[in-house]
C-alpha cells in the first residue's frame, strides 16, 4: 500500500479537473451535514465547460459512456476541491448513485458507472475509495448528457469542524 495522500494520488493520474459546475436550478451542489459531504448530481462537464452529450446505445458506446462517467467523477472532484480546498479532507466514499441515459435495451449500467468508481478508487484507494453504489438506467437526462452521478463522502475527523 502506498503512503500517498489523495491529492498526491490524483496528481499522479495526470488528469485535469474541469471547472466546478454551477447549479442549473434551485439546489446546492455541495452540502456538509455533520461529518458527511453530499454532492448533488453532476454531469459531464469538460474543461471548456461544454458537455459530453448523447444517449448510450444510440449516440455512443458503453466504452465512451464509461469515459463520460469518469468525466463526471472529475467534476465531482472539482466541486470537492473547490469547497474543501483539498481531497485529503475526504476520508472515504460512502455512496455513489449513477444514472445512465440509455436506450431501453442497454444493460451495462454498472460498467458505465465504473468510470467514476474506478477514478474514486484511484484517488482514495481500494478500501476508502469504494463505497456502496447504484447504477441505473434513465430514459433521459438533462441536456441529453449520457451520465449523471451524485455521491456522499465521509470527512476526516476535524475536517468538518
Amino acid at each position: 500500500m502506498d503512503n500517498l495522500t489523495p491529492d498526491q494520488r490524483f496528481e499522479k493520474l495526470n488528469l485535469t479537473l474541469p471547472p466546478p459546475p454551477t447549479p442549473m436550478g434551485v439546489y446546492k451542489p455541495f452540502l456538509i451535514v455533520d461529518k458527511f459531504v453530499y454532492v448533488s448530481g453532476h454531469g459531464t462537464v469538460k474543461e471548456d465547460r461544454s458537455l459530453i452529450i448523447g444517449k448510450v446505445g444510440l449516440d455512443m458506446t458503453a466504452e465512451e459512456a464509461k469515459l463520460a462517467a469518469r468525466q463526471v467523477g472529475l467534476a465531482i472532484l472539482a466541486t470537492l476541491k473547490e469547497n474543501l480546498g483539498s481531497l485529503n479532507k475526504v476520508k472515504r466514499v460512502i455512496k455513489v448513485l449513477g444514472m445512465v441515459n440509455a436506450i431501453s435495451e442497454f444493460e451495462r449500467h454498472p460498467f458505465v458507472i465504473n468510470g467514476c468508481s474506478e477514478l474514486f478508487a484511484s484517488v482514495w484507494g481500494s478500501e476508502n475509495g469504494v463505497g456502496v453504489r447504484s447504477a441505473v438506467g434513465m430514459g433521459s437526462l438533462p441536456d441529453n448528457i449520457p451520465v449523471e452521478i451524485e455521491a456522499m463522502f465521509e470527512l476526516n475527523q476535524m475536517s468538518w469542524l
